[in-house]
């Protein structure tokens, strides 16, 4: 008997913690439902964080744990951490941060099955425990090892051009057939903790050789995934723990991953296959020889151009990209808004599903900055307007608005949905210079006859550009 649990409850003890972990589920499925719309994100990741609760303090009080001096250290500590980094990390770093919380979201599960493991006989467990066992173990320890490659490619410790060795596909799919024959012999032979370990140190090698092939043109599918695959480490560890909340938030986790990953895919008109093993994006590649070389030119814009060309637009539509976020130019994009607001202008934003460095980054970004969530639009949306708009803004957006995709046969994005802001009366372009984007190619946008590159850093440019148009 539970000696926190007064007597006249006992038997009523096991409905009430079910009932409890029921209610938990219910909040993890109407944050997750709220999570879907940038107006009432908030309030959906509070019931989500809510249900986490519930859930930690039901299962301490479930399994009587009452030496608690372990338990509110680690409380406090990660409290200190959580508050510290939701008030220091900038949102320009939250895709190195989201790629950590993965990291450590799989190493969490697979070292909680780990624990079980170790802890009981392993000839107490079931064949279908040992197979989940396998797969948190797995999947935990892959995310975490891949989750640190994709964090020092977004931070720029290694570099976001695909790290591409002979047979390197020969070798990662001979590990994962040698993580299968060590996962039968493991059946055969449970109490054997060499062949656990083995097992552990296969998958800590296969989430490092997953990633690093990948380039940075696929980091924001790839933090999608790994953060799917998170949310199955967790949900396999709960039949390990037999915990119901457990496999419910994990697999709400790993579907919603999922899920959001081919939506990605789909944005760029590319198979999950081919992003995890297509070696595909350079990392950013100078494109400005190759153009030179060509003989291409490019005609420029200065501010005072610029401000009149706006002023005088009855719509302009603002497209963002990484380069806004590098730049921290939200809070200076939407000044420029609200004077183009002032003169009667219709302002929009346009922005892609695989805009910035992870799913929607860029949305986060500009309701950091108070950006009415109205005037936001996405893709299928906002290239309906294009023909229909005198002025497209582009801020740090590269190949998402790259007209060789719809238009180069021979092109390596052709066939990816992108912005059509060709298609609008006029374009401009904020660059610091010609470089390529993260799929490495050169952008035709900047060549065509209605575009104009405003050169130099997006914040100042934009500054540059509320000056002149206060001038007016």
């Amino acid at each position: 008997m539970n000696p926190l649990v007064p007597e006249f409850l006992a038997d009523y003890l096991p409905t009430l913690i079910q009932l409890s972990y029921l209610v938990a589920a219910v909040l993890f499925i109407l944050g997750l439902k709220r999570l879907s719309s940038p107006a009432t994100a908030r309030s959906g990741n509070r019931m989500a964080a809510l249900a986490m609760l519930i859930g930690v303090a039901v299962t301490l009080f479930d399994r009587e744990i009452v030496s608690f001096q372990y338990i509110v250290a680690g409380i406090l500590i990660g409290a200190v951490i959580g508050a510290v980094l939701a008030r220091k990390v900038k949102m320009t770093s939250m895709p190195e941060l989201v790629s950590m919380f993965n990291g450590f979201g799989g190493i969490a599960s697979a070292l909680v099955a780990s624990g079980e493991y170790f802890r009981i006989a392993p000839a107490v467990f079931q064949p279908e425990e040992l197979a989940a066992l396998s797969i948190s173990l797995l999947v935990g320890t892959m995310t975490f090892t891949g989750s640190m490659v994709a964090f020092s490619k977004l931070r720029g410790l290694i570099g976001g051009s695909p790290v591409i060795y002979p047979g390197h596909k020969i070798v990662s799919t001979l590990l994962f057939a040698a993580f299968l024959v060590f996962t039968v012999l493991f059946f055969m032979d449970a109490g054997n903790a060499y062949l656990f370990l083995a097992l552990a140190g296969i998958a800590f090698l296969l989430g490092i050789l997953m990633v690093l092939p990948i380039g940075g043109a696929d980091m924001p599918v790839v933090i999608s995934l790994l953060n799917s695959l998170t949310g199955l480490a967790a949900s396999a560890t709960g039949f390990v723990l037999h915990n119901n909340l457990l496999i419910i938030s994990g697999t709400l986790v790993g579907a919603a991953g999922l899920i959001l990953t081919l939506i990605m895919c789909k944005a760029m008109n590319r198979s999950l296959v081919n992003v995890v093993f297509g070696a595909f994006g350079s990392g950013g590649v100078d494109a400005a020889g190759a153009a030179a070389a060509n003989g291409k030119t490019v005609k420029e814009v200065t501010a005072g151009d610029l401000a009149v060309m706006a002023a005088y637009a009855r719509r302009v539509v603002i497209v963002p990209g990484y380069g806004l976020a590098v730049a921290q130019a939200q809070h200076a994009v939407r000044e420029v808004a609200d004077l183009l607001e002032s003169k009667k202008v219709d302002v929009r934003y346009g922005i892609h599903p695989v805009a910035g460095r992870m799913p929607g980054h860029m949305n986060v970004l500009l309701a950091e900055a108070n950006v009415p969530y109205p005037q936001l639009f996405d893709m299928e949306e906002i290239n309906k307007e294009f023909p229909k708009t005198d002025l497209v803004l582009v801020i740090g957006a590269n190949d998402v608005v790259n007209p060789d995709a719809r238009l180069n046969a021979s092109s390596p994005i052709y066939g990816m949905p992108i912005l059509n802001v060709d298609q609008a009366q006029n374009v401009i372009i904020f660059k610091r210079s010609l470089n390529a984007g993260y799929a490495g190619i050169d952008n035709q946008l900047f060549y065509s006859d209605n575009s104009y590159l405003f050169f130099g850093d997006a914040k100042q440019s934009l500054e540059r550009l509320q000056k002149a148009l206060k001038e007016l």
